[in-house]
């Protein structure tokens, strides 16, 4: 086989560059492993988040901290809506979607003051250049 590619060996940079700002971040920093996946799965890339993820996510939101640092970056996620970055938004509401059936009860309660930024997104269409496709319409 021959040598990999530019892209490949950017690619692999990348991703080991990624996994030890992680690392870096949990020993240096405050923050928690739910938290990261969190941020990860509302991330600007077009994947949705995995089930994996959202599950884990969702057993950390019944530990207290965990939860309000969950809350927190969905709330930031949700209010950053707009027509350029809307995926950080939609993958925010999926992981909503999941926490109101799988996670706390009071989920529903926290993200009343939302409802005005999720309305305004039922009304969101987006259409995909590459494709010419609507998505949502």
């Amino acid at each position: 086989m021959g040598s990999p590619s530019f892209h490949e060996l950017k690619k692999q940079a990348s991703f080991f560059f990624k996994e030890k700002i992680k690392t870096a971040r949990l020993a240096l920093t405050d923050v928690t492993p739910a938290e990261l996946l969190t941020e990860e799965a509302t991330e600007e890339d077009a994947w949705p988040p995995d089930t994996r993820t959202i599950g884990l996510i969702s057993r950390a939101a019944f530990e207290v901290d965990d939860y309000w640092r969950i809350v927190d970056i969905l709330h930031k996620r949700l209010w950053k809506f707009d027509k350029e970055r809307w995926r950080v938004s939609y993958k925010a509401l999926v992981i909503l979607d999941h926490l109101l059936t799988h996670g706390p009860e009071r989920i529903s309660e926290e993200f009343q003051c939302d409802k005005e930024v999720i309305k305004e997104m039922t009304t969101f269409h987006h259409l995909d250049q590459e494709r010419y496709a609507c998505i949502g319409c």
